[in-house]
């Protein structure tokens, strides 16, 4: 099967805006295309928005499916149909248009429906297994419904199974005042601009937040705010993410990220443990 596009920066597929070439790119336009490229490829890594993940600077061998076509977005009554590439702020306008509740928290986030049911994405109080009730998925050899997640705090069943690929998605909302539901997504929307650095790339949140505490937080009171490494660096607006402030290379956020992890269980006892998804030869060096 020919790929769409060969070579292609990974820098240009994530908002990290780091990582180099991928050998292959595929981009299907529906599920039963998608179904025959997870078929016929040998190992495929499926990305969805690269709002998540970290990118190695030798890049991928691993031919790479690209699945920002599969976002159609069907509403019936309550119920939400989307496609896994979908991304999260296009399926919360769609759901508050339909004077449904349930996705105002998502209005801001940059990532797609299919890797936020993988890492049970949240804000604000609200959170995928708040909403979401089976998906569609391929394990290699056949499509099949899940209906148990293990849902937990930044962690799915699909954690424990990489070779699955989430392709379309099932969610339960809730019939509301459109308005109401249309002005607290865009209140969401501006307090996340507000307090994120939103017009830096980065990966989102890097590190899972502790048990009872706060990562930024721990981050911040270690001094670590504004810290870089190369071009990566602590933000200096919240110190809960690691931005690319030109130019950074993946090595320079794996030094960075160790080092913050290092100085914060030095000097709080607190384990970070980063949220990003690596993709290509690299991994943490603890």
């Amino acid at each position: 099967m020919t790929p769409q596009r060969e070579r292609v920066p990974l820098r240009e597929l994530t908002t990290f805006r780091i990582g180099g070439p991928c050998d292959s790119l595929y981009v299907p336009g529906n599920t039963e295309q998608a179904v025959t490229l997870l078929r016929t490829l040998q190992k495929p890594i499926i990305l969805g928005r690269g709002s998540n993940v970290l990118a190695a600077d030798a890049g991928l061998r691993s031919p790479v499916v690209l699945t920002s076509g599969l976002n159609g977005i069907h509403i019936e009554g309550e119920t939400v149909r989307a496609g896994c590439g979908v991304s999260l702020p296009e399926l919360s306008q769609a759901a508050a248009k339909a004077s449904l509740s349930g996705l105002e928290w998502a209005g801001g986030i940059p990532g797609s429906l299919g890797g936020a049911v993988v890492m049970n994405a949240g804000a604000y109080g609200g959170v995928m297994d708040g909403v979401v009730t089976e998906a569609l998925c391929f394990d290699g050899e056949k499509t099949f419904t899940v209906t148990e997640f293990d849902f937990g705090y930044r962690h799915s069943v699909f954690h424990e199974m990489p070779d699955m690929a989430v392709l379309e998605v099932t969610l339960k909302l809730t019939s509301g005042d459109g308005s109401e539901i249309r002005a607290k997504t865009e209140e969401l929307k501006k307090a996340r601009s507000q307090k994120q650095p939103v017009n830096q790339p980065s990966a989102g949140s890097f590190f899972k937040r502790p048990p009872g505490r706060f990562a930024g937080a721990l981050i911040e009171q270690c001094g670590l705010k504004g810290v870089s490494v190369g071009g990566a660096q602590v933000s200096e607006k919240h110190a809960g993410f690691i931005v690319n402030t030109g130019g950074a290379t993946c090595d320079d956020v794996m030094r960075l990220a160790d080092l913050v992890r290092g100085r914060v269980y030095k000097e709080t006892g607190a384990e970070l443990v980063p949220e990003v998804r690596l993709l290509g030869d690299i991994q943490w060096s603890f």
